[in-house]
């Protein structure tokens, strides 16, 4: 579930603080405004296009299945008609054990085992695409795995050593789709602010942001898409210091403050960025509201076809984000 709002308001009337919360993401009967922008040019999709993405089909190893984003992706693979690959892997180092996915039995192997399980996957399924929704601190070992066997993969697990992980894929000549925020809409969302604060600097001097987010209990990090966001709004003159970014992550606080549905809990992400101007007399707020896993594992899905094609297709670039998925304009 995504929702996305901008609101204005040229009468801002005082909130008292102990409400600023609940007020922020109050449901309300505003207008719901929903915008994105990827170019100043038209993206034409054409039927034919769309077709041939829905009638795709080609190999894919989900790297992370024991974790709720892998499943969800593993699931959205199958849903997909895409053939999922009943090979995963697992950073501890334990007896192989199986789970199920959509009536699929996946076999989890430990980092000992990896290095021959991949070699017989990639002779068996030459066309295969890993997709990695691990850990934080396997990001650089497991691209420099992939690039080792020139498997090409998308990686949306965050962290790790970025510019390193940019140099992996660029020594090794393999094909990936790296991003940390696989959702297309939101990504959209991202790309619009950032055209906005290339064409508006300043337009927002003085004002002052507001910011605050929230996710799961175990999402102990800042957001990098409400960063990223903050960032556009810096350019276009609003006052804000990252360490002010309000961060929710208690339970109850989500339910009775935030309005996060109960079933949404464990996975979601609600943020909130309000504008005021210096004399209080104007404010812009924008929000956006993700719940479940399902936008990034669609997202995902469309970022894996993007790249198989590309490989097909032998395409000069090889190093690819959301961007160029959204660019290319026939999705799913």
């Amino acid at each position: 579930m995504l929702s996305l709002t901008l609101s204005g308001n040229c009468s801002l009337l005082p909130r008292p603080n102990n409400r600023r919360c609940a007020l922020f993401f109050a449901r309300t009967k505003r207008t719901t405004l929903v915008t994105s922008a990827l170019t100043k040019e038209t993206v034409t999709i054409s039927r034919d296009a769309m077709a041939d993405s829905r009638n795709l089909s080609f190999p894919i190893l989900v790297n992370g299945v024991t974790g709720k984003m892998g499943k969800a992706v593993a699931e959205a693979a199958v849903s997909a008609g895409l053939q999922l690959v009943p090979v995963s892997f697992s950073s501890l180092d334990k007896p192989a054990r199986t789970l199920e996915i959509s009536n699929i039995e996946i076999s989890v192997h430990g980092p000992s085992e990896r290095e021959e399980i991949l070699s017989s996957v990639t002779e068996k399924y030459p066309d295969v695409v890993v997709v990695d929704y691990t850990v934080p601190n396997a990001v650089n070992a497991n691209a420099e795995w992939y690039c080792k066997f020139g498997v090409p993969f998308v990686m949306g697990t965050t962290g790790g050593d970025r510019p390193l992980l940019y140099k992996t894929v660029q020594d090794s000549n393999v094909y990936a789709v790296i991003s940390p925020q696989m959702g297309k809409q939101v990504v959209a969302f991202l790309a619009a602010m950032e055209i906005m604060a290339e064409e508006f600097p300043g337009a927002f001097s003085g004002y002052k942001l507001e910011v605050m987010e929230s996710h799961q209990a175990t999402k102990l990090d800042t957001s990098g898409t409400a960063k990223a966001v903050i960032a556009c709004f810096q350019k276009l003159g609003a006052i804000f210091d990252m360490n002010e970014i309000e961060m929710i992550r208690d339970p109850e606080e989500q339910i009775n403050m935030v309005g996060v549905p109960e079933e949404y809990l464990s996975g979601h992400a609600y943020h909130v960025y309000n504008l005021t101007s210096p004399d209080e007399t104007v404010s812009f707020e924008f929000q956006h509201n993700v719940g479940g896993r399902s936008i990034y594992a669609e997202g995902s899905i469309d970022a894996a076809i993007f790249l198989h094609k590309k490989v097909q297709s032998k395409a000069e670039k090889k190093i690819y984000d959301m961007i160029d998925v959204l660019r290319e304009g026939n999705m799913r």
